[in-house]
Order: structure tokens, then C-alpha cells, then sequence
């Protein structure tokens, strides 16, 4: 399903995110560089993991409950 396939993408994303911060605190002359760019990479995780959840799972049938 290709829901599934771009959430394993943002997962791939979250991981690298991860071994950015970890690489920032190793290595402090670079570690403002690395953690913004950990950032950023974290953001985009996010957005995919927000657009599956507006516009794919609506698309597959799936709708959220109403209150």
C-alpha cells in the first residue's frame, strides 16, 4: 500500500534525523549545522506522516470518526 511504503520512508527520515543529533554532539564545531539540518530532515518526516493521514487515508475508505 503506499501509505504504508511513505510511512516507512518518514521512518527511514525520523533515523537519520536521530543519527544527525547524535553525529551534533560528537562533533561541536559543526553541531549547530548538524542539528538544523536534523531538524529540518525531522520536519519532513512529519509533513509525510500529515499528508498520509489527510489525503491517503480519507482516499482508502478510511475516515476518522465524528463527534
Amino acid at each position: 500500500m503506499p501509505a504504508d511504503q511513505i510511512l516507512h520512508e518518514a521512518a527511514k527520515l525520523n533515523k537519520v534525523s536521530e543519527n544527525l543529533n547524535t553525529l551534533a554532539e560528537l562533533n561541536l564545531p559543526v553541531a549547530e549545522a548538524l542539528t538544523g539540518m536534523a531538524r529540518t530532515i525531522r520536519t519532513s518526516a512529519i509533513l509525510l506522516e500529515v499528508l498520509v493521514a489527510l489525503k491517503m487515508e480519507r482516499e482508502s475508505g478510511h475516515e476518522e470518526p465524528t463527534n
